[in-house]
């Protein structure tokens, strides 16, 4: 189920037909806003459950409302950026400003799947508690994440992507499997959102840890040591 309880902030106002036709098909409750001074007078008390921005005509402007929410709030708000084709490499660069990404046109499926992932405030529990891979703990039931004692802050999509890589250390998993076993569906032609979120994950776990997520050429990713490796 979508949380029709919080409203999602949509950027430009107005929405495009299909996003406020997906959106309200998927029972989300939304308001388009137009620049951050307007998405401020227009924030719920309990705050924005998250932003979609489309980037497609403006990606300047895209970024520039990004970086200021970014910098307003302590706590970010999930952020969704629907872009073109062409503008892929863009994303390379601002990582800190997003939480993840969709390729538009977007098929309503997809756009919902990434919303509900990206604003899913709970997590199905697995059997044990706490997975434990060395100095890295993830704890399955608050959502938080440590290693060698220190806090790591992470998005819910980041999070859940180590998390499924911990609990299978030594596999190899290719870019394809990874969507489909973490994000939940099947994405053609969307890989690279993958790679995006492994360099981020990479660069929370810090220089000393990011080798935990080890990139096997022409193949995918893996996590920690294999049993082959010394």
């Amino acid at each position: 189920m979508s949380d029709s309880t919080r409203q999602i902030a949509v950027v430009p106002d107005p929405a495009s037909p299909e996003l406020a036709r997906t959106l309200d098909l998927a029972g989300y409750s939304w308001k388009a806003v137009g620049t951050t001074e307007a998405a401020a007078e227009a924030e719920p008390v309990g705050g924005w459950a998250g932003v979609i921005v489309n980037a497609t005509d403006d990606l300047d402007g895209a970024w520039s409302f990004l970086r200021t929410v970014r910098k307003q709030n302590t706590v970010p708000t999930p952020a969704l950026i629907l872009v073109a084709g062409n503008q892929l490499a863009e994303l390379e660069h601002r990582d800190d400003l997003f939480d993840d990404f969709c390729l538009s046109p977007f098929h309503p499926t997809e756009l919902e799947a990434r919303l509900r992932h990206l604003l899913s405030a709970e997590a199905e529990v697995q059997s044990a508690d706490v997975v434990e891979y060395g100095s890295l703990a993830l704890n399955l039931e608050t959502y938080q994440a440590s290693i060698s004692g220190r806090s790591l802050d992470m998005t819910y999509m980041e999070y859940e992507l180590l998390k499924f890589l911990a609990q299978n250390p030594g596999k190899v998993f290719t870019r394809e499997i990874l969507l489909s076993r973490v994000w939940g569906y099947e994405y053609y032609g969307g890989a690279r959102t993958v790679d995006v979120h492994v360099r981020r994950l990479r660069a929370k776990l810090g220089e000393e840890h990011a080798n935990l997520i080890q990139t096997v050429r022409s193949v995918g990713y893996r996590f920690g040591q294999s049993r082959w490796d010394s």
